[in-house]
């Protein structure tokens, strides 16, 4: 584990280089973030029922989604890898003394961590201070916060090991525009980034909660929120836990498979 370690803190500190970015990065998402609540605002002022999440629920969805983005997208990505698939540059990936595949989740997971970290203070920060109903709520308490934390991380390794079938993918089709669409499509859909699962239709709903994507973003957010009770929370991790022992192995043996049909131009 020592050498995909020290990849780890290596790519974390180049990506804390990248000040600029981030911060044009946090105004796009502050304006998305008031958006996406406006809308929420204006469905809610004219629903006539009893809705399976509350406005400020969403609110706190809302910001949280857009705080760890980075945590919760798929079609946040490296080229470089893409690159090296394509050029038939992986040759040299292949000479080093490591597994490609943890030496590339290592990579991707410290890509993930930098951008959140450089982008989720500021808006958490600015988040909790707005006026209601645009105010970032805290936990209702110290256990939901923890339950949310390990939620989130796991949620955030179950997300890059999802996210490493796109890579394997280009092995075969040599161009990642349509398996990162297909990814993003999906995962965008059914991890409640585009709509929260309660609000989803039932049909939609018992989709989505037989495909991993929800741990990622939906489950977490609304641990934070109390959404979700602590007892259906820890069910949750559990859950976690064997989706992502399950992804790595399988995308492991994927890898194997794949690089038995890597040709490389001369030699």
């Amino acid at each position: 584990m020592k050498p995909y370690w020290s990849v780890l803190k290596l790519r974390l500190l180049n990506g804390m280089q990248y000040r600029s970015a981030a911060l044009a990065g946090v105004a796009t998402q502050f304006f998305f973030g008031f958006m996406h609540i406006m809308v929420f605002i204006a469905f809610y002022s004219m629903s006539s029922g009893e809705p399976p999440m509350t406005l400020q629920e969403l609110t706190t969805y809302t910001w949280l989604k857009q705080a760890f983005l980075a945590f919760v997208v798929l079609w946040f990505r490296d080229n470089e890898l893409f690159q090296l698939i394509s050029t038939g540059n992986i040759a040299y990936e292949l000479c080093r003394p490591t597994g490609i595949y943890g030496f590339w989740y290592a990579k991707l997971l410290a890509q993930r961590l930098s951008s959140a970290i450089l982008r989720c203070f500021p808006i958490l920060a600015v988040a909790f201070f707005l006026p209601d109903p645009y105010r970032l709520t805290l936990p209702p308490d110290g256990s939901a916060f923890l339950l949310f934390v390990a939620a989130l991380l796991l949620g955030l390794m179950l997300l890059v090991a999802i996210s490493m079938f796109i890579y394997i993918s280009v092995f075969i089709t040599l161009s990642p525009m349509g398996s990162l669409l297909l990814f993003s499509l999906i995962g965008d859909l059914f991890a409640g980034l585009l709509l929260p699962i309660p609000l989803m239709p039932s049909w939609l709903q018992s989709i989505a909660y037989v495909l991993p994507f929800r741990l990622t973003a939906d489950f977490p957010f609304r641990v934070y929120s109390g959404h979700i009770p602590q007892s259906e929370a820890l069910v949750g991790i559990v859950t976690q836990l064997g989706w992502l022992f399950l992804l790595v192995w399988l995308g492991r043996f994927a890898l194997s498979k794949a690089l038995r049909r890597v040709v490389v131009q001369g030699g």
